[in-house]
């Protein structure tokens, strides 16, 4: 072991040392981005939350500390089922019956920019933030993802 890291560390070059170091730095940049995005929604600002079957809106609630727990099944299609719960300021997909469950296991959702996917379903849970005039505070295009 310790002589395949001595093997590696005499082939490495400084310039290596220079790119591994940018791709580090790199890789925070969405952190920042999304952490940007958050301190720019204003107080007033309303919290929706949104459920799309084949990219066709389904379901729409606004999460703030009144609205009531609820709790509903969606069928996307045959033998296929979702459970999906609000309550108050969150939201969850609560149960379904795809093979591995990702989108159970991503639990809770509440801040916008956050997602819940069930690809087998074609199910998204979506929160996105709106103005009081019902204008979102960001647009999908808006948002750069460097790749």
């Amino acid at each position: 072991m310790i002589q395949k890291v001595r093997y590696h560390l005499r082939n490495m070059k400084p310039l290596d040392v220079v790119i591994i170091i940018c791709l580090l730095i790199a890789s925070f940049i969405p952190h920042i981005v999304y952490g940007i995005q958050l301190s720019n929604i204003d107080e007033d600002a309303r919290i929706i939350a949104t459920v799309k079957i084949s990219g066709e809106e389904v379901y729409s609630v606004e999460l703030s500390e009144e609205t009531p727990h609820e709790e509903f099944r969606l069928e996307p299609s045959e033998g296929q089922y979702n459970i999906i719960e609000v309550d108050g300021t969150r939201i969850r997909n609560k149960e379904d019956n795809s093979p591995d469950q990702l989108g159970v296991r991503r639990g809770w959702i509440s801040h916008p920019g956050e997602t819940a996917v069930v690809l087998p379903h074609q199910l998204i849970i979506e929160i996105h933030a709106e103005n009081l005039d019902g204008q979102e505070i960001y647009e999908e295009d808006d948002i750069i993802i460097p790749m």
